[in-house]
Parts: C-alpha cells; sequence; structure tokens
C-alpha cells in the first residue's frame, strides 16, 4: 500500500520527519532542545493557526483550521515531542529492514510525524473542527503542557494520544497514585534494642502487609502494582536503633480502584504511621462502546486486516488529563518495541498503516 502525493510517498514525508525528529535531544532536562523541536514539528504546519501556551518555561501548541480557536473540537490529535532519555548512539536514526531505530522513534517522535501529515492532509475535506495538540512535557506528567491547555479552556468530543500500542486501542490505563509514608520510634544503644522501638522493624511489618495485598506479579498483567522506590532514616550508626524510617511508593491502580487506592493503603497501617499524598493521577478509562472507538476499531481492522482489540495499558499518557475533566480518550499508536531503553524502535509498515487508519477515521465520522 503506497499513500501517493504529488512528488513523495507520505511513508517517505513520515519517515523523513521522523529522522529529523530523532537527532534531537528533547529530554526534559533540555529546554532549548525542547523550543528546537517544536520549531521544526510546527515549520510543517504553515498556513493553519498556531496557538502557541507557555506556563512554567514549558511550551506546547495548539494547531486548528479556523482564525479563532471552536469552543469544542470534534477530535483533538495529541502528541508529545519529548523523549526518556538515550544513549549517545541511539539519536542517531539507523533503519534495518523495517524498523526504524532512535531515542522516541517508538516514544513518540515517528507517531508525532504522523498526525502532523495526517492532520494536514484531511483537515481542509471535513466539515467539523479537529486539532493537532503538540506538548514538550509529557515525560514528566503533562501538567504544564495538556493540562494547561486544558484549563485555558481546550475541549474536545474525542482524544487520540498517539502513544505506540502495537495499533491496538487502549481504552484504559492505570491511574497513579505516589505516596510516602512515615513512622516514628524510640532510640536506643544497639546493644540494647529491647530499650528501644527499631522504626525501620516497624515499618517492615507494614511493607509485608502491603506486599500481602499487592504481590508483585512475575509476569505482565492487569492490576494493582506497587512499587517500594525508596526507603530511608535519619540514622547514620551501625549502633543506634533508628527512631525515624520513611517509604516512597509509586501505586499504579486499576480505573475502578479509583475511590478505594487512598483507603486501602490506609486500612493496613498502624495508627501511629503517617500517609502524605504526593501526586493523584486518574485512571484512563472510556466504555468500549463509545461511537468514536467503535469506528476506529471497524477501520483499524479494515486496513490491518487483522483482529484489533480494547486492552489496558500499564503506563499513563496524556489523555488522563481529558478523562479527568470528562472527555473521551484513547491512546492509539504504531507498532514499536524497546521502550525508552537501548534499541527502540518503531516499524515503518505500520506507520503506514496508522496514517491510513487515522485518515480514514477522520473522513468517517
Amino acid at each position: 500500500m503506497k499513500i501517493k502525493t504529488k512528488n513523495h510517498t507520505v511513508l517517505d514525508k513520515i519517515v523523513s520527519l521522523t529522522q529529523e525528529f530523532v537527532p534531537i535531544t528533547s529530554n526534559s532536562e533540555n529546554t532549548a532542545e525542547l523550543d528546537k523541536i517544536l520549531e521544526i514539528a510546527l515549520s510543517n504546519l504553515k498556513g493553519y493557526t498556531i496557538e502557541r501556551f507557555e506556563n512554567k518555561g514549558v511550551k506546547s501548541a495548539l494547531i486548528y483550521n479556523a482564525k479563532k480557536r471552536p469552543s469544542r473540537f470534534r477530535v483533538i490529535l495529541n502528541g508529545h515531542l519529548d523523549v526518556v532519555p538515550g544513549k549517545d548512539y541511539q539519536y542517531l536514526p539507523k533503519i534495518r529492514g523495517d524498523k526504524l531505530y532512535g531515542v522516541g522513534s517508538m516514544d513518540m517522535k515517528a507517531s508525532v510525524a504522523c498526525l502532523i501529515m495526517v492532520f494536514k492532509e484531511v483537515v481542509n475535506k471535513i466539515n467539523y473542527p479537529i486539532a493537532l495538540q503538540l506538548v514538550t512535557d509529557e515525560e514528566i506528567g503533562g501538567f504544564n503542557g495538556t493540562k494547561y491547555q486544558i484549563e485555558k479552556g481546550v475541549k474536545a468530543d474525542f482524544v487520540i494520544a498517539g502513544e505506540s500500542t502495537g495499533l491496538q486501542i487502549a481504552n484504559r490505563a492505570k491511574g497513579i497514585l505516589q505516596v510516602k509514608i512515615s513512622t516514628k520510634g524510640k532510640t536506643a544503644h544497639g546493644a540494647y534494642p529491647w530499650r528501644g522501638k527499631n522504626a525501620i522493624w516497624e515499618m517492615n511489618k507494614f511493607l509485608n502487609l502491603l506486599e500481602e495485598r499487592y504481590p508483585i506479579p512475575d509476569h505482565k498483567a492487569w492490576k494493582t502494582t506497587v512499587n517500594l522506590s525508596n526507603i530511608k532514616t535519619s540514622n547514620q550508626s551501625f549502633n543506634k536503633i533508628p527512631d525515624d524510617c520513611e517509604i516512597w511508593l509509586d501505586i499504579r491502580y486499576l480505573p475502578e480502584e479509583t475511590d478505594t487506592i487512598v483507603s486501602s493503603i490506609k486500612d493496613l497501617l498502624p495508627q501511629d504511621f503517617k500517609l502524605d499524598i504526593v501526586e493523584k493521577e486518574p485512571a484512563l478509562f472510556i466504555d468500549e462502546n463509545n461511537q468514536y472507538s467503535k469506528i476506529l476499531l471497524r477501520v483499524d481492522e479494515q486496513v490491518t486486516k487483522k483482529k484489533v482489540r480494547f486492552y489496558g495499558a500499564q503506563g499513563s499518557s496524556d489523555a488522563r488529563h481529558f478523562t479527568r475533566v470528562g472527555i473521551s480518550g484513547i491512546e492509539f499508536g504504531p507498532i514499536g518495541g524497546n521502550i525508552g531503553s537501548d534499541n527502540e524502535w518503531v516499524s515503518i509498515k505500520s506507520l503506514e498503516q496508522y496514517y491510513q487508519i487515522l485518515k480514514n477515521f477522520l473522513l468517517l465520522i
């Protein structure tokens, strides 16, 4: 399947733009490179309205084909240009067979290249408002990009976040709960443990209960998981009983546990323990019978000639910020591998299919 344009195939343009994106070290701490990649992306969107946003030094943009922003778009195509840092060699894009390798190739520079080309192809052929949303802070939470735009009145009926999903449709994604839990004990000399109360041992009792309730799965599973990311005490002596202990937990909870996850953790805590919520981000969920997701699934199967399924994503995306305000959203993107690690890649054939699926979907709804 070749998608023809006047001079080159659209696939050629998608691959070329991806190769232009990959060498840019658009990591969260590299503001200049984040600004650079956003400007390169926007240089491919001349002739459309580009509404720029900036919050706390983070820049993002919303692109649409109208002089004034509509009160509500029917569809927003959401993409992020920031990446998880990689090794130096990964910033040199390489093509081997069907795979395009490079930092962010899968997550999600190739997807953004597709979204740009799809937007340009369909925006003048449809009679409803759509927008392309480009942000630069998704990897660190999306609070000053997507969330900030929503706070400034950006709305839609349906949002497609271009996260790589293997051309399947993620209509669910886990929420994020990050907490600090602390307890106090009683100090004493290490030779006389009965005279003190060891805060670390007390914390260990809680951790045993926590692991019993939320055991670490030995394979990919759709269940709530708990990561113990830090444990510390102010004690720096071998021969002293520590009288304080604090742990950090990163909890990925299922959508149906949104209202119960905090109380579930608190129920395990002894009375003198303290729990502080650092962050609670919503889970993503839309019904499989949502009119837009049903059409997308049907078009997906027509293009790929394969069975497509709805599924739950282990990680989160900026789609959750729309869920927070009652806007339906899904994650949908091309095939790839080794996300955020060595030898990250995206399938070139799937980029062609991804483009065609989105194009057909937007022309149909």
